[in-house]
């Protein structure tokens, strides 16, 4: 586990202790958080006696990028129902491309049937159309998600102790199970990466409660760091991290880990943290992303 100091002002006019958790470098070819979420899925799988995986994606889907590395490491077939069936008719972009080169059969969904892909009978259709399959959910967000979680909250605290712990959100499950491994006073802190984010909180209670049999109040959501949307990267965004890879040389991806960046530091300007604390930022990688946004800023 690498933990980077990140000497920022605002952490200092703060007295607050800020670190980068670098997890974005401990399994490089599966994108950050994504091997976590999706461990013991992997193993349930294995004891289901399946050889195959369907899961669900939009085009720049880190979770789409990671389950079909998986499958290439794993010898295990994979397949990708994506968002949007216009996409069928146009190049693949970069996410897309490097999945079907690791193996991963795409299957291009409209818009309608894909936010239906919840419901059984979507799912059974598309089963009857690939063959068996474990089937992972959006994002690799389940109960079976959070325990590998609540590993990294362990092996961060066998190497330092620590108040606030910061995560990007997409789906919840990282932040879930986060939730689900901390101690005492530790808070987790979630930036959504998506507009009208809300909804989330339910989820994360979902998500707690099928894992472990109830819900937390350890953690909190932040829903205004979106920066536009999901994949949106405004000029300010894309300023911010090119200033931060300079400053830190480390970069940071255009969906998550930027907006999660922003708005730690803009809580540190208000005086959000404790002074005297220590607040870990985990970079969960995603860096595949740039490819569909015109390479990273230098």
């Amino acid at each position: 586990m690498v933990l980077q100091p990140i000497p920022e002002p605002a952490a200092e006019r703060a007295g607050v202790r800020l670190l980068l958790l670098r997890d974005d470098l401990t399994y490089p070819e599966l994108p950050g958080n994504k091997w976590r979420k999706l461990k013991y899925n992997l193993q349930e799988a294995r004891r289901q006696g399946h050889d195959a995986l369907l899961t669900f994606g939009g085009a720049y889907s880190n979770h789409l990028a990671a389950v079909a590395a998986a499958g290439r490491l794993l010898g295990l077939r994979t397949v990708g129902a994506v968002r949007g069936e216009e996409l069928a008719h146009r190049p693949l972009n970069p996410t897309l491309t490097q999945a079907r080169a690791d193996g991963m059969e795409l299957h291009f969904l409209d818009r309608t049937t894909y936010r239906r892909k919840q419901e059984p009978g979507v799912v059974a259709q598309l089963l009857q159309a690939t063959g068996p399959a474990y089937v992972l959910p959006e994002g690799g967000s389940n109960a079976l998600a959070l325990p590998g979680c609540a590993e990294l909250v362990m092996e961060l605290r066998a190497e330092t102790s620590f108040d606030y712990l910061c995560v990007a959100c997409g789906t919840g499950g990282t932040l879930a199970g986060l939730a689900t491994g901390l101690q005492g006073p530790e808070l987790a802190l979630g930036f959504a990466a998506l507009k009208g984010a809300d909804f989330l909180r339910q989820d994360i209670d979902q998500l707690t409660q099928a894992a472990a049999g109830r819900t937390y109040t350890n953690w909190e959501l932040h829903t205004t760091y979106h920066g536009g949307g999901y994949a949106q990267l405004s000029p300010e965004l894309r300023q911010f991290i090119q200033e931060f890879r300079r400053r830190h040389d480390v970069l940071l991806d255009p969906i998550y880990t930027g907006k999660m960046l922003v708005g730690v530091l803009d809580l540190l300007a208000q005086g959000h943290f404790r002074r005297g604390s220590t607040v870990v930022a985990v970079h969960t990688g995603g860096l595949q992303a740039w490819a569909g946004f015109g390479g990273a800023p230098e």
